[in-house]
């Protein structure tokens, strides 16, 4: 049975995404995105995260490209927030989280500023007048702040006035940004982006994660040693769970998939390793986090014995598996990955896509049924773009790009 690159099943993601854009347009406040709550209203006591409004306009960058009604406009409210509210006008950058009252959190972190030079790059391929020059400013800010020339990785983070760094090292920053910059490569067509992607993968994965049996450490020191033990006493760690967390172990396997890709579309030969890692992080995810107790579902965090720590099946480390399947799928032709892209949306469909209340649950316990020990709400639909419309298109130019240059279903009979 084959579903990918087949017109039927893409019609039927095109139908499953317009759902998802209908409810992301929910989250709409004066200040950019707000936290959606499971039933699809505002949750105005979380206040408005830099990370979720610069997510969302990427999000409404594709969906304006695919000639969805009413969507430039929201790219064009996503371009305004990130020049207004959010917009740290006096030291630069953009403020973590504020509300109609101003600002809530000042730090600068680098995991959001790398979503908003992804939004600023996606939102050049609509078009709109004021996409490049949110993009320049962006660039101007990670150039200064969170590209380290010396250590050729990112940093993490910085207060307001960008004047103390953190010591810590991120591996979820820095995988964000890898998802940047072959965005930032596609528009600006700058070779470094490249270049640095490549850099942050090979030392994150090929280096060390390669030689854990693809159990991706995520913490690190400020010599890029990693911290086995960081965040022991708090495991569900939203951004940095103690142990593995093996959603990003599949996620890392389609981005340096979409830059093994971008390196063949410039007529380069692309590392061996790009490949053979990816294959690798996708087999470690389903060995350690696939129904390790018995029930359907990834868990959120292992150990680095591989045992399970949390528990919880969290919504988006599924999305972006299967998207890594899909593009595993469209390097090798190897039939192993549509089997299991099949198996997890027949899971999707069974447990956590939410007809009801709209977009899909964000957390599942043991016995596959809505907690929130985790993440509390459906607060974006960032994730879902990677199961929804990857599959439909090639894996270089990359996505928003590849959506505005007219290359969705371009494979499909």
């Amino acid at each position: 049975m084959k579903w990918f690159n087949t017109l039927s099943h893409n019609r039927w993601l095109e139908q499953e995404t317009d759902r998802i854009f209908d409810f992301g347009r929910k989250s709409v406040v004066p200040t950019g995105f707000g936290w959606l709550g499971n039933t699809g209203l505002v949750k105005t006591d979380m206040g408005t995260h830099l990370w979720v409004t610069a997510r969302m306009l990427h999000v409404y960058a594709v969906a304006a490209s695919m000639g969805r009604p009413g969507a430039y406009q929201l790219v064009e409210h996503g371009i305004n927030a990130l020049n207004g509210a959010l917009r740290d006008k006096q030291y630069g950058g953009w403020y973590a989280c504020v509300n109609d009252e101003g600002v809530i959190d000042a730090s600068k972190q680098g995991y959001q500023h790398f979503f908003v030079l992804l939004g600023a790059a996606s939102a050049v391929t609509t078009g709109h007048p004021q996409a490049r020059k949110l993009l320049d400013d962006a660039i101007d800010v990670i150039e200064k702040y969170f590209w380290s020339e010396q250590e050729q990785m990112c940093l993490e983070s910085w207060d307001e006035a960008f004047s103390k760094t953190e010591e810590y090292r991120g591996g979820n920053a820095n995988m964000h940004a890898v998802e940047a910059f072959l965005i930032v490569y596609d528009v600006t067509h700058d070779r470094k982006w490249l270049d640095r992607a490549q850099r942050i993968a090979s030392v994150i994965i090929h280096d060390v994660a390669r030689s854990g049996e693809y159990r991706v450490n995520e913490h690190f020191d400020a010599d890029w040693n990693p911290i086995r033990d960081y965040n022991k006493d708090n495991p569900a760690h939203r951004f940095r769970a103690y142990g593995g967390t093996p959603g990003h172990w599949i996620e890392w396997g389609r981005l340096m998939l979409h830059l093994h890709a971008a390196l063949e579309a410039r007529f380069e030969t692309p590392p061996a390793w790009l490949l053979e890692d990816a294959k690798g992080l996708f087999n470690a995810t389903i060995r350690d986090a696939w129904a390790p107790d018995g029930a359907e579902g990834f868990v959120y965090s292992v150990g680095w014995d591989g045992e399970p720590i949390v528990r919880e099946r969290v919504r988006w480390p599924i999305v972006e598996a299967m998207g890594t399947a899909y593009a595993l799928f469209t390097v090798t032709g190897d039939a192993q990955y549509e089997a299991w892209y099949q198996k997890w949306w027949d899971y999707c469909i069974k447990y956590l896509m939410d007809y009801e209340n709209g977009s899909w649950w964000q957390e599942l316990d043991t016995n596959n049924e809505v907690t929130t020990r985790v993440w509390d709400g459906k607060q974006d639909i960032y994730h879902l773009l990677h199961c929804l419309v990857i599959p439909r298109l090639p894996l270089a130019p990359g996505l928003a790009p590849a959506v505005a240059a007219g290359l969705l279903d371009c494979n499909a009979k």
